[in-house]
């Protein structure tokens, strides 16, 4: 691959940004799809779309981004606790951006994107996906 040949610390970040741009599109054609198509509210519609970006997020930062060493069983249940956090987070950022707030949906998602990003890849590079002590 030809990311081998930059730092670890690079490869990474370059990796995830790659496996976010694909997830990002899993979740933003299902927020748009659900509140553009079927009148879905943009709270209930993006909590959707990242539960879909979550399942894109696992296989791709566990193959790309951080190469893991830990079994499926001990990343999985770590994994699932990041990205409840992130869950949460989305929902939390959105019904304040845009339900209190009144903010248009996909901007304020291109926000809490941002947000959640840093949020998700601080704790899957040290928690999710750190290699296994000793």
């Amino acid at each position: 691959m030809p990311l081998r040949r930059h730092p670890r610390q690079s490869r990474q970040l370059i990796a995830y940004v790659i496996a976010g741009g694909i997830t990002a599109v899993a979740h933003y054609a299902t927020l748009i799809g659900l509140v553009e198509l079927a009148a879905v509210d943009p709270v209930p519609a993006t909590l959707a779309g990242f539960v879909l970006g979550a399942v894109v997020s696992y296989s791709l930062n566990r193959w790309l981004t951080f190469e893991a060493t830990r079994s499926h069983a001990q990343a999985g249940w770590r994994f699932a606790l990041i990205a409840a956090g992130g869950f949460v987070l989305t929902g939390l950022l959105m019904h304040l951006f845009v339900a209190r707030a009144g903010l248009p949906y996909l901007p304020m998602q291109v926000v809490t994107t941002g947000i959640v990003m840093v949020f998700s890849f601080l704790g899957h590079k040290f928690f999710s996906f750190a290699d296994r002590a000793g």
